[in-house]
């Protein structure tokens, strides 16, 4: 009886913690806290809490990194699952699939961005700029899904969202690839970043997703 008591604490702190999750409390991207805070947060043992998160962590939902903590890789089990079905998926295929998303995201959001969305759009975008310039590879690589990841926001389409976080480990691995493969000079797209956030803010979904087509298609021939 003791161990269904105990396999029942750790279920509701799990159910506790995916909460978080999927309420948008800890979104895809940020780090939870540590294994004290949680006990704390919890009121249960450090056990229960290293149980509960591994738990996710086996969903896909949760992601340890050595040295760093414990971070957010998806927004719900499906979306967990379907990232860690996705993880040894080829560049060319993750692209290809980036342009059915990103193509009709940039014009739903084309049509339905708000002023929050802009504000968001224009902060990555300029953020994406200076760090390219400072040569901070990695971390533009990191504000260049984040700006992505906002575009599909601003279609205010949930699905497509949920879908689009399932991806993003993978998208972010891939555009690694291209560029340690391409060299970093060619992999910037600066311009083209900036006509495709522009068409969003001026509400022109045509051109938006013209852009957005452009934009992918010259990096899939540059994979191929």
């Amino acid at each position: 009886m003791r161990q269904v008591q105990r396999q029942s604490l750790i279920t509701q702190v799990t159910d506790m913690l995916r909460e978080q999750i999927t309420s948008g409390a800890w979104p895809v991207g940020c780090r939870i806290p540590t294994e004290p805070a949680l006990s704390e947060l919890t009121g249960t043992g450090r056990n229960t809490v290293r149980e509960a998160v591994q738990a996710l962590v086996h969903a896909g939902m949760l992601e340890r990194r050595q040295g760093s903590g414990t971070y957010v890789t998806a927004a719900s089990d499906v979306s967990g699952t379907l990232s860690k079905h996705l993880a040894a998926a080829a560049e060319r295929d993750v692209y290809e699939l980036r342009q059915a998303l990103d193509v009709t995201a940039a014009a739903l959001a084309a049509i339905r961005r708000d002023d929050t969305d802009i504000a968001t759009l224009k902060h990555l975008l300029r953020e994406r700029a200076r760090l390219n310039a400072a040569a901070e590879y990695d971390r533009a690589i990191e504000v260049d899904v984040d700006l992505h990841r906002a575009i599909v926001a601003a279609s205010h389409n949930a699905l497509y969202l949920e879908f689009y976080d399932s991806l993003v480990p993978i998208i972010k691995s891939a555009i690694h690839h291209h560029v340690e493969y391409h060299g970093l000079a060619e992999t910037h797209y600066d311009r083209e970043h900036e006509r495709l956030v522009q068409a969003i803010i001026d509400g022109d979904p045509a051109q938006a997703s013209q852009e957005a087509q452009l934009f992918l298609a010259s990096v899939l021939r540059n994979i191929e």
